[in-house]
């Protein structure tokens, strides 16, 4: 009878793939496998103005900044935290995190866009209403001009195009990061 050989090789490269995929996963914010919570998860309290669903998101309208997180973060009135959709800009506030080139830039330009909006925004949802973390997901408009756009076109954040939005949107922040692109705008700036 042939005695069973345990390949340790394989067992390794087991056991290196899993570590692999969690480290993935982390990095790409989609650590945990629970449902999105509505209303930044504080247990279904409203924080006053738009009404929030776990499908929608909140109510699209006009909603005052209380203050800006950073490049793509908003906290609206109420207390609501709201993530700008299909961008991600460079780190500046993230806790145990190292401050990323032109993370304070795209902060600093968000603060601006809020200030000339007089700190209002028209929020606007489109495909996912609220992400893994709880927060609400929008695309924030000033008159015509689009914040999640603006910030890709200024080279200050890159277009995330792999999640659930209308198409049309997805070619302005594809036709916007190579404009920047081009440009060499910010974070495509030649080091």
């Amino acid at each position: 009878m042939r005695r069973y050989r345990r390949s340790y090789w394989r067992e390794l490269a087991a056991i290196v793939g899993v570590i692999v995929l969690g480290l993935f996963r982390w990095w790409s914010g989609n650590w945990t496998l629970d449902s999105p919570r509505p209303n930044g998860g504080n247990g279904g309290r409203s924080g006053g103005g738009g009404v929030a669903t776990s499908q929608t998101g909140l109510e699209p309208g006009l909603y005052r900044v209380e203050r800006v997180v950073d490049g793509d973060t908003l906290l609206l009135e109420g207390h609501r935290r709201l993530r700008l959709q299909g961008v991600n800009s460079p780190e500046s506030v993230k806790p145990d995190w190292p401050v990323e080139p032109f993370g304070p830039e795209a902060s600093a330009f968000t603060k601006q866009f809020v200030r000339d909006a007089g700190n209002q925004l028209r929020i606007e949802v489109d495909g996912e209403g609220v992400d893994q973390h709880g927060r609400y997901l929008a695309f924030a408009w000033s008159g015509d001009r689009m914040l999640n756009g603006e910030l890709v076109r200024a080279g200050l954040a890159r277009a995330t195009l792999g999640y659930d939005f209308s198409p049309r949107k997805k070619e302005v922040l594809r036709k916007a990061q190579q404009e920047a692109k081009r440009a060499q705008r910010g974070i495509w700036s030649a080091n």
